[in-house]
């Protein structure tokens, strides 16, 4: 019988136990290991919680996966069920369904599956361990087995013998929405009542309003978070929390309030930020920037492969600092949207194309005063970008003309898929006036564009418009 097939029956065979909630959970215990995975998709999937709980209880592998799944309603009282089917205590340790589950992650992930491939090793195995915190599971089984090869014996060896460590995996956003506040009350008992049996690891963090959350934020451990996003915060308290993120690869603030830079917050920020090795994405919104550019790519890693600079209050001095940067050569996503870069020259854009050419997949420019003259100046730069895959440069004021012959030249770029563009300048009354904007005018613009598209054989490529 061929593997499409087996799975097909072991799918049924799923569907079949969940019509029966009460012999579903009784039949855990003896039931095959192949029927599992798709027991537990299908009960995820329906909501079943009292089944899910049983079955983390009962799960015959070291760790369990939400991966691809996705689930609308009662998201949280499923996650909540899961969590308490861990076994962390240890009367729990000696049920005699005896689960092997040592980590249980709730992140949602497309590329990961709902069980790691097991392979023989000295520890459990789990492609997604956590590998910095003291508190991990790989830590912890090698302290265990460390003890035990050395022959130690006394009462703190014995409980860290008999204790068997489970990692919970997470991802946190701290807001003011009741239900998600309960939820992280919720996992701040579990942690607190598990005698240090369970590692709370959270690597994607988002915070709004810092100052209302920062007794939340003790209970986890900060050396764990890889992607951090902050909204509204004093300078001073993000230096704080960086110096305790040192593993994050990806920074993302915006509303941070701070004085001048060339204040003594600035540079504090400065140097725990150019301590992050691991950084590869950096964001910042709404952070004043004008003419200071320079201080921050100094301090930055060269690899640096995402670079967003919403509001920062750019000049033109920045963008020649930019593309001079070692960072230029690098960058695969560049947001400078919401600065008036455009307002004077357009050569230092036009020197940054250059340098990025090589590497360049994402690109914004919103609202950047864009026009027709410095759009047709920039486009051979732009045709260079041989590697674009999306453009964005809406709410510019460019003509209809101008953007077809933008579309006639960026043709020839075969990675190019996606281009939101400006609503065209004779669309509306008063260009991008809220209330002007002739949308049958729009509708015949996006039919002309189409239509070249499909003349020139790119239907592979879509231009859509940010109209307001």
């Amino acid at each position: 019988m061929d593997q499409k097939a087996v799975a097909t029956l072991l799918g049924l065979a799923a569907k079949s136990l969940l019509s029966n909630e009460p012999a579903a959970i009784h039949a855990l215990e003896e039931l095959p290991r192949d029927l599992f995975v798709p027991l537990f998709i299908d009960a995820f999937l329906g909501g079943h919680k009292k089944i899910l709980k049983a079955m983390v209880r009962a799960w015959p592998f070291h760790c369990l996966h939400i991966g691809a799944l996705s689930i609308q309603e009662s998201y949280y009282e499923i996650l909540e069920a899961m969590i308490d089917g861990l076994q962390i205590h240890p009367d729990q340790n000696s049920s005699s369904w005896g689960s092997k589950l040592r980590i249980l992650d709730l992140r949602q992930d497309p590329d990961c599956g709902t069980t790691c491939s097991e392979i023989s090793t000295t520890f459990p195995f789990c492609f997604q361990s956590c590998v910095y915190s003291r508190h991990s599971i790989l830590k912890t089984e090698e302290a265990q087995h460390n003890v035990k090869c050395l022959g130690i014996v006394n009462s703190e060896s014995e409980l860290l013998s008999t204790q068997k460590p489970i990692e919970l995996l997470v991802d946190l956003s701290f807001n003011s929405i009741l239900r998600t506040n309960q939820f992280l009350s919720f996992l701040q008992s579990k942690v607190e009542h598990s005698f240090g049996s369970l590692h709370l690891c959270c690597r994607d963090l988002q915070i709004d309003k810092i100052s209302a959350h920062k007794s939340v934020l003790q209970f986890l451990d900060l050396g764990c978070i890889d992607h951090l996003e902050l909204n509204q915060a004093y300078l001073n308290e993000v230096t704080t929390l960086l110096a305790q993120m040192i593993h994050l690869n990806s920074v993302s603030l915006s509303n941070i309030s701070f004085k001048h830079c060339k204040g003594e917050d600035f540079r504090t920020f400065l140097i725990q930020l150019g301590q992050l090795d691991n950084l590869q994405e950096l964001s910042l919104a709404l952070f004043c920037l004008t003419d200071q550019l320079h201080k921050l790519l100094r301090i930055l890693p060269p690899q640096l492969d995402t670079l967003c600079l919403s509001f920062c209050g750019l000049s033109n001095r920045d963008i020649t600092v930019l593309s001079q940067s070692s960072q230029a050569t690098y960058l695969r996503l560049l947001n400078l949207s919401n600065n008036q870069i455009f307002s004077e020259v357009y050569e230092p854009f036009q020197n940054l194309l250059e340098k990025v050419s090589g590497t360049l997949e994402y690109l914004e420019i919103n609202n950047c005063l864009v026009t027709d003259s410095t759009l047709s100046a920039v486009l051979p730069a732009l045709s260079h970008c041989t590697h674009l895959r999306v453009l964005s440069f809406a709410f510019n004021p460019i003509t209809m003309p101008v953007l077809m012959g933008l579309l006639q030249h960026l043709t020839c770029l075969m990675d190019l898929k996606h281009v939101i563009y400006p609503v065209p300048v004779h669309c509306y009354e008063q260009w991008n006036f809220p209330g002007s904007l002739d949308r049958q005018k729009l509708a015949e613009v996006q039919a002309q564009l189409t239509a070249k598209l499909h003349v020139v054989q790119r239907d592979d490529m879509t231009w859509t418009a940010c109209p307001e």
